[in-house]
């Protein structure tokens, strides 16, 4: 098991504990019963969730203004991820060109027959064809890995912490009766209220930075040229710090291959996605280890050649 799934595994145990302790916090202050509380905030996020779960495709879709395309309608991009999908064991995802000249990538979808990879006009025309694999290759380890459900997961119990929070806020605000059924520490319920939504988010934010992690090693590693991703990712950050993408919705950022929207520094404690720096020089030093061995034999594209020939 790699580092980044490991930490993944661990920050979702620490977003469960998260829950669990808020939830009967609130439970026992509201309903005199910690059962209850952890029922009913679950219960909220968990409606609003499966929703945002099956319907996610057609959500960012609609909110970026993607279009739909065929391999046909866009053949270097069909051809590259008709080669790549055997080899993560996929069947290829559906196709989706965003209209901005920022380059950026994202794949989404509950799970591989449901997958979709976009990519926006800009990305086309600022990868050359290796470094446009090594970016469908990344996008293809998250759909290999079942990120969207894992985020999911990560969301719902992030989301009923601030479910339950919000319902002592008003409870309290409003002069609510839950008190005086509660042996609960007014201190310690104003501090579970105020800092567990926070933590919440903190840990779901440390999720997500894993899993661009892993979808960097697991995409570098199957594709077997850690370098291309490494290029590739200095590029994007360079477009994107220099024109932030104009289209979508700040709430789907860690959907994105690099962060498109653009922020103060305090966002960095937010930030949906790790350090750039921090990512290629994951690659870097992976693609300079004499030890590295690809787990593809043959690579989908001529490695030795550099940049493939026009027309691949």
């Amino acid at each position: 098991m790699g580092y980044p799934r490991a930490k993944s595994l661990l920050l979702g145990a620490v977003i469960l504990a998260l829950f669990v302790v808020i939830g009967s916090i609130v439970g026992e202050y509201l309903f005199g019963s910690w059962i209850a509380g952890l029922a009913i905030a679950l219960g909220l996020s968990l409606a609003l969730n499966l929703v945002t779960y099956f319907a996610c495709d057609r959500i960012i879709l609609w909110s970026s203004r993607a279009q739909i395309v065929t391999p046909e309608e866009a053949p270097r991009l069909g051809r590259a991820v008709a080669a790549l999908a055997p080899q993560f064991g996929l069947v290829a995802p559906r196709l989706a060109i965003l209209p901005t000249q920022t380059p950026n990538a994202f794949a989404t979808g509950r799970n591989e027959r449901h997958a979709l990879i976009a990519v926006t006009e800009g990305l086309l025309r600022l990868m050359n064809d290796r470094e446009l694999t090594a970016v469908l290759a990344h996008e293809m380890a998250h759909i290999k890995d079942r990120d969207i459900l894992v985020m999911t997961f990560a969301a719902t119990l992030a989301g009923a912490i601030s479910y339950a929070a919000q319902m002592v806020f008003f409870s309290m605000f409003f002069g609510g009766s839950g008190s005086g059924r509660s042996g609960v520490n007014p201190l310690v319920l104003i501090l579970a209220v105020v800092t567990a939504p926070i933590a919440a988010i903190l840990v779901q934010l440390a999720i997500s930075r894993s899993r661009e992690l892993r979808a960097d090693e697991v995409g570098a590693r199957l594709l077997g040229d850690p370098g291309a991703l490494a290029d590739a990712l200095e590029k994007l950050e360079r477009s994107n710090q220099a024109r932030p993408i104009n289209v979508g919705s700040p709430a789907h950022a860690g959907l994105y291959i690099v962060n498109p929207f653009r922020g103060g520094s305090l966002t960095r404690l937010f930030s949906t996605h790790p350090p750039i720096e921090e990512r290629i020089r994951r690659l870097r030093a992976m693609a300079a280890d004499t030890t590295y061995r690809p787990a593809i034999r043959s690579p989908v594209y001529p490695r030795s050649a550099g940049t493939p020939p026009a027309g691949w």
